[in-house]
């Protein structure tokens, strides 16, 4: 994904990431500050995902 468009979702979903993965807190959603490859790691990281699978998360959520 292009970061220029992540960056504009970012703006308008970050409110709702919080609720779709419970697990992150304002501060790791401050820390991805629109930052697509730091959304990734993080889902990574408090989720277990593979990063194919955190991308998939984004993108099904998002479309």
């Amino acid at each position: 994904m292009n970061n220029n468009v992540f960056k504009g979702k970012w703006k308008q979903v970050r409110g709702e990431a919080k609720v779709w993965w419970g697990k992150l807190t304002d501060d790791d959603l401050e820390k991805v500050g629109g930052e697509y490859d730091k959304l990734i790691g993080l889902l990574q990281e408090k989720y277990g995902y593979t990063q194919q699978q955190a991308q998939e998360e984004w993108e099904k959520r998002t479309k």
